[in-house]
């Protein structure tokens, strides 16, 4: 669906629900364009085709937003035969953004995220200059939205929003918390009243926890922005694996991370859920961080069709009212039977087809696993 205006508070104040788009590290990591430990964004340069094919797929699924996959682009910490810098990145990511844009009428989001000074010295001027470093080639391809993302810590955040606001574009923030908080124990309800008083148009949760987890994190934040009559615009983009048994730093710190996650990718009728349920909490940019797929973003948008005011592009191949496997069904084919119904994939729990597998994840210290049900 095209849109007139790449304003994203305009769509927002006139009711629309806004779709994000997907994962790009970790779906090109899949693909074999970006390598897992660094997770750098050199293939907007080296293979841009690759990352135009995705972000294509993301838009053709109803994503009404392309991210520049702008993750980590500095002049450090790319795999050693990489000699581009940050601005040769940015640049290779504008152009493919844009192209998309301009093809599917998309809005065009450039992101900055947490930085390595603050980790080791909490220097608002130190962690401005680097955040600055990531926004100058965006700025001059006049992006659409700054998403402030990935922040781990409420004082970060608050600094890195005093410096995208300082450009004159919408600003949406989003944390990498869960229900417990950042990482001084901030509790999401503080955090995001005070995202909101830093004066960001949008905020909420990105990242490192579930869809179903963030939720809950979002509810937090919404009762904390409630109880201090705060009323900005609403934004959730969580991992796409279910994480119930993640510590305080979510995903990225369970034994499967990154070799062998996909056990716990959601499925298609989970992200819809997750989609309808972040819509009636009062969430109006819905979509997804590392594991949400094109599939996942589709589904999300056929959920919310009556809302958004008609299907995306994708579904032309997608059996979105199941009609079709109703239809075999009803011609006796067993393996259809009952599936052309939504309270079947709604109600179905998913196996993961591995006997052995448990559902939560067990350290492989002896002292604490039965190593006898390993064998």
């Amino acid at each position: 669906m095209q849109h007139s205006s790449k304003n994203i508070l305009e769509r927002l104040e006139g009711g629309e629900v806004v779709l994000g788009d997907g994962s790009y590290c970790a779906t090109l990591e899949k693909r074999g364009y970006v390598k897992a430990g660094h997770y750098t964004p050199e293939a907007s340069v080296e293979n841009p085709e690759a990352v135009e094919a995705l972000a294509y797929e993301y838009a053709r699924a109803g994503a009404d937003i392309t991210q520049t996959f702008t993750y980590y682009s500095r002049d450090v910490g790319t795999p050693d035969d990489v000699n581009l810098t940050c601005g040769e990145i940015n640049q290779g990511a504008c152009n493919i953004a844009k192209k998309i844009a301009k093809e599917k009428g998309t809005i065009v989001a450039g992101g900055i995220v947490q930085t390595g000074v603050f980790s080791t010295k909490r220097d608002k001027k130190e962690v401005h200059e680097e955040l600055r470093e990531g926004l100058e080639v965006l700025i001059q391809n006049d992006i659409d939205l700054i998403i402030v993302e990935f922040f781990g810590n409420i004082i970060e955040m608050e600094w890195a929003i005093e410096l995208a606001l300082s450009y004159n574009k919408p600003v949406a923030a989003t944390m990498c918390i869960g229900p417990k908080g950042d990482t001084d124990g901030v509790q999401p309800e503080e955090c995001a009243v005070r995202m909101a008083r830093a004066g960001a148009h949008i905020i909420g949760t990105n990242c490192k926890f579930d869809p179903f987890i963030s939720l809950e994190t979002m509810r937090r934040m919404k009762a904390g922005l409630d109880a201090e009559n705060l009323h900005p615009y609403l934004m959730c983009q969580p991992l796409g694996f279910r994480t119930p048994d993640v510590n305080h730093f979510g995903g990225f710190h369970l034994p499967e991370f990154p070799f062998a996650m996909e056990p716990r990718q959601i499925t298609r009728i989970e992200a819809a859920q997750f989609a309808r349920e972040a819509y009636h909490l009062g969430i109006r940019v819905i979509g997804g961080c590392c594991g949400i797929e094109s599939h996942h973003i589709r589904a999300m948008a056929e959920e919310l069709a009556v809302e958004r005011g008609g299907l995306p592009e994708g579904s032309r191949k997608s059996d979105h009212d199941l009609s079709t496997l109703k239809k075999k069904g009803d011609m006796g084919r067993d393996e259809f039977k009952m599936k052309g119904s939504k309270e079947y994939w709604q109600s179905l729990i998913p196996c993961t087809g591995r006997p052995l597998s448990s559902a939560l994840n067990r350290t492989m210290n002896p002292e604490v696993v039965d190593r006898s049900v390993l064998n």
